[in-house]
Parts: C-alpha cells; sequence; structure tokens
C-alpha cells in the first residue's frame, strides 16, 4: 500500500535502456510480491521493467502506462535531496548483546551529512584517513515525507513516505580509538566521509558470503518511536532519512573481527 505522501506503492531510480545518462523514476513491474527482493539482480540480468514515473523528485513523481527496460540501478534518493541523514546507534538487539552492551532506555543518534548519500552498486572511496578500519553496517532506512516535529508515536507514520535498505560505512578507528576519536567513542567524524551512506535495493553480501540477517522484530525502537523521538524539538526536514541502525554480524565483532 502507498503511503499518502506519494502516488506509488515502490520506487526505484534508473538509467533506461537505449539512455546514456537519462535518469528517470519508476514503479518495479513484479510476477509476484516475493519478487521485491530479487529488484537487484532483475536490473542486473537486464530483466527489470518498470512503469515509468513522471515528476522532478520522488515526491511528486506520479505513474503513467509508460512502460521501460532497466539498463543501470541507481539509489533511489540523490544525495541532493537529502538534507541530513540521522542514524541511530545501537538498536538491534542482537548487535547490542554482541557488543556486550546493555540495552538501551532511549535511542542513541548521531548525523552524517547529504553527500554521504551514494548509489546503489557504486563505488565508495575510502579517503586515506579512514582505511585502517573500514566496516561495513546493513540498515533498514526511513524516508521522511513531509517535514514534522513534535510528532507523536501515534501520527509518526504519516510522515513517512518509505523505506530504503542502506549501509553505514564505518571507520572504526576514528570512531573508537582514543588516540583519534579522543577518550569518548564518537560516530560523526567517522562514518560521514562522501559516499558512506549507500542506499538501494538489495540485499548485501561481503565477499560473497551473507553477514547480516534478520528482521525488525529484533529492534529496541521501532520506526514510530523513532520518528517521535528525534522530532523533539526539532525540525525532520522532508527527504531527510533515518537510519535505524544495524543488527549482529558487523565485521568488528566477529571473533576473529573480519573486514
Amino acid at each position: 500500500m502507498s503511503s499518502p505522501l506519494v502516488a506509488w506503492d515502490r520506487l526505484v531510480r534508473y538509467v533506461p535502456v537505449g539512455a546514456d545518462t537519462t535518469v528517470r523514476y519508476g514503479q518495479p513491474i513484479l510476477e509476484n510480491e516475493s519478487d521485491a527482493g530479487s529488484i537487484a539482480q532483475l536490473a542486473q540480468s537486464g530483466k527489470l521493467q518498470v512503469k515509468v514515473l513522471e515528476g522532478e523528485d520522488i515526491f511528486s513523481a506520479k505513474p503513467t502506462d509508460k512502460v521501460e527496460t532497466v539498463a543501470r540501478l541507481l539509489g533511489p534518493i540523490e544525495a541532493s535531496a537529502v538534507p541530513i541523514i540521522r542514524c541511530i546507534g545501537l538498536n538491534y538487539k542482537t548487535h547490542i548483546l554482541e557488543t556486550g552492551r546493555p540495552l538501551p532506555t532511549c535511542p542513541t543518534v548521531f548525523t552524517k551529512p547529504g553527500p554521504a548519500v551514494a548509489d546503489h552498486g557504486e563505488d565508495i572511496p575510502i579517503p586515506k584517513v579512514a582505511q585502517e578500519q573500514c566496516d561495513y553496517e546493513g540498515e533498514l532506512v526511513v524516508v521522511i515525507g513531509k517535514d514534522c516535529k513534535n510528532v507523536s508515536a501515534q501520527n509518526a507514520l504519516q510522515y513517512v513516505v518509505g523505506y530504503a535498505a542502506g549501509n553505514d560505512v564505518s571507520a572504526r578507528d576514528w570512531q573508537r580509538e582514543p588516540g583519534k576519536a579522543g577518550p569518548v567513542p564518537q560516530w560523526t567524524f567517522s562514518k560521514s566521509f562522501d559516499k558512506y551512506a549507500p542506499l538501494g535495493p538489495c540485499i548485501t553480501y561481503v565477499n560473497g558470503e551473507v553477514r547480516q540477517s534478520t528482521n525488525t522484530s529484533d529492534l529496541c525502537f521501532g520506526v514510530a518511536k523513532l520518528v517521535e523521538f528525534c522530532s523533539q524539538g526539532q525540525t525532520l526536514q522532508k527527504g531527510s532519512l533515518i537510519m535505524t541502525g544495524t543488527p549482529g554480524g558487523v565485521g568488528l565483532f566477529m571473533k576473529p573481527p573480519r573486514s
């Protein structure tokens, strides 16, 4: 079911067959709802077709009768349309337990800037300063579709336009090591490099291996609670994102740690 804020119920951003640089929005044509998890694979094999959505952005995009084949799948929302990313730390019980910490009583929030957004399948440049301990964190991403402030959990989902998969790429040494991060661990600098928040409709494999697999039943704080908490005294802008935290299976806490 689509959000009342938009005219589509599933959206991809893509370059169509026969166009080198034209970027469009479309609604995937799927034979079965179970095929939704295979959108990236269908696009890679040249078999993903979409109904073209016409509009300047994901919020104004409206369906047409035109059908196109996807040549290259991009992230669902471009960096220039994202004013800020709010990230939630330690929000999946499996991840909290693997760190040895107790369950939190309220969400931990840090931010990434808009230029951290990267497209699905795009190369992520790792800057020289951050090449020692690069790690991944697969996350459910919430897209805010309307400005809101001081929202109750009961009404919070009225302001959510949709969801995407994301990766909170992290430089662990700048996050945790006292000589770099300081005496208290910090998150924003260590996770805010350009392209360190890729978005896309795919399941992420690391070196051919599934590292993280769970569902939202493992969340400490669900989407409605996060929107309520993050909107206290501050405006959540249209187009901003909330990265809801990562489940267990990140490389840092494997025994031994893995990249």
